[in-house]
C-alpha cells in the first residue's frame, strides 16, 4: 500500500477512472461469457463448458408433428389422452448477469503494478462491457467498507454506464487515510445476491474474499445451485509465493498500523500461510460445489489476464 500523500495524481495502476473503464470493452471483443468456450478457456471441464447459457420460456403443448425430437414428447400427456403430445420451449431472449465488485480497503494493496482494487475494477468493467455486447442483461453490486451500489440488471447502455460509474467512484474513494465507519462483509453481498439473482442468472465475483467463513460457502453453494457462479480471485504476488527476505511495508485499516518485515520468519509464514489457506479454502468449496475460479494477479493488466485464461493467448498483442 502507498505511504499517504505519495500517490501520484492520474495513475491508472492505482485508481481507473469511469472513461478508462468504458474504452476497456472495444479491446476486449474475443471474450464471451457464453456456453461455448475455446478450448484453453478456465470455464471449459473436462468434457464441456460450466456455463449452461440462457434458460428455457415454456411455449405451449400442442400435437406431436413428424420431425419433433422424440426427447421433446410429454409422455403423461400422452399416455392421458391417447395421442402423442409434445412440449415447446423457445431461449430466453436474455440471461440476467449480476457483477460483484469489492473495492474495500483490503483490495487497496499492490506490491509490483497496480493495486488489486483496479484489477477487479478492470475485469468487471470488461465482463460488463462484453455481457452486454452479448445481448444480455448486466447489473451489479459494487460495495466498499461502508459503501454499496446495487444495480439491476437490465439490457441498456445507460444502465451499464450507471454501472460503470459506481465502480469508478468506489474505486476513486480508496486511498491510505481512508477511515471507514464501518466494514461491509463480503457475506452480506453474497446475501444480496441471492436476493437479485433467483435462478439461472450468471453471477460474477471480483475479490481478494477478504472475511470468508463458513457462513460464505452456505451463500456461495446457494448461489451456484441455481445460478452459474464465477469467483475472479484477485492476489498480490507476495501472498502466493515466497516473500523477498528484504520486503518491508506499511499497511494500515484506517485506525490502526502495522509493519510488515519478511526478513522475520515468523512474520512471513504468518502472511504466506493465510494467503494460502484462504486460496486452498475457495479451491475446495469451488471441487464440491462446481463454480470455477479464475485466479489474476495484480502484476499484470487485466484484459491480458484475461485473454488468457479465456483461451486467447494471441489476440491482443
Amino acid at each position: 500500500m502507498a505511504a499517504p500523500g505519495s500517490i501520484p495524481p492520474n495513475d491508472p495502476r492505482i485508481h481507473v477512472d469511469a472513461d478508462h473503464l468504458r474504452r476497456l470493452g472495444g479491446q476486449a471483443g474475443a471474450l464471451s461469457f457464453l456456453p461455448r468456450q475455446p478450448a484453453q478457456s478456465v470455464l471449459n471441464g473436462r468434457h464441456s463448458s460450466r456455463l449452461r447459457g440462457r434458460g428455457l420460456n415454456f411455449e405451449e403443448l400442442r400435437n406431436y408433428m413428424p420431425g419433433d425430437d422424440v426427447r421433446s414428447i410429454d409422455w403423461k400427456v400422452t399416455a392421458r389422452t391417447g395421442e402423442p403430445h409434445v412440449r415447446v420451449y423457445t431461449e430466453e431472449r436474455d440471461r440476467p448477469v449480476l457483477l460483484l465488485v469489492d473495492q474495500r480497503l483490503s483490495m487497496f494493496f499492490g506490491t509490483q503494478v497496480y493495486m488489486k482494487s483496479v484489477i477487479a475494477a478492470e475485469a468487471a468493467a470488461i465482463a460488463a462491457l462484453r455481457v452486454l455486447a452479448q445481448g444480455d442483461r448486466v447489473g451489479g453490486i459494487v460495495f466498499g467498507d461502508d459503501t454499496v451500489a446495487e444495480h439491476r440488471p437490465q439490457r441498456r447502455s445507460l444502465a451499464l454506464n450507471r454501472l460503470l460509474n459506481s465502480i469508478a467512484d468506489a474505486n476513486a474513494l480508496l486511498n491510505p487515510n481512508l477511515r471507514p465507519q464501518g466494514q461491509i462483509a463480503l457475506n452480506r453481498i453474497l446475501q444480496s445476491a441471492i436476493r437479485i439473482a433467483h435462478t439461472n442468472a450468471l453471477v460474477l465475483v471480483f475479490s481478494d474474499f477478504d472475511g470468508i467463513d463458513e457462513k460464505s460457502e452456505a451463500l456461495l453453494r446457494r448461489l451456484s445451485a441455481s445460478n452459474d457462479l464465477i469467483l475472479f480471485h484477485v492476489s498480490d504476488p507476495t501472498g502466493v509465493s515466497a516473500l523477498p527476505d528484504d520486503f518491508r511495508v506499511t499497511v494500515s485499516d484506517g485506525d490502526l498500523q502495522a509493519d510488515l518485515d519478511a526478513s522475520d520468519p515468523a512474520v512471513k509464514a504468518r502472511v504466506l500461510t493465510a494467503s494460502r489457506d484462504r486460496l486452498a479454502q475457495l479451491n475446495g468449496w469451488s471441487r464440491r460445489y462446481g463454480f470455477p475460479i479464475v485466479p489474476m494477479t495484480s502484476a499484470e493488466p487485466a484484459l491480458d489476464q484475461m485473454l488468457r485464461l479465456f483461451g486467447h493467448a494471441g489476440a491482443r498483442r
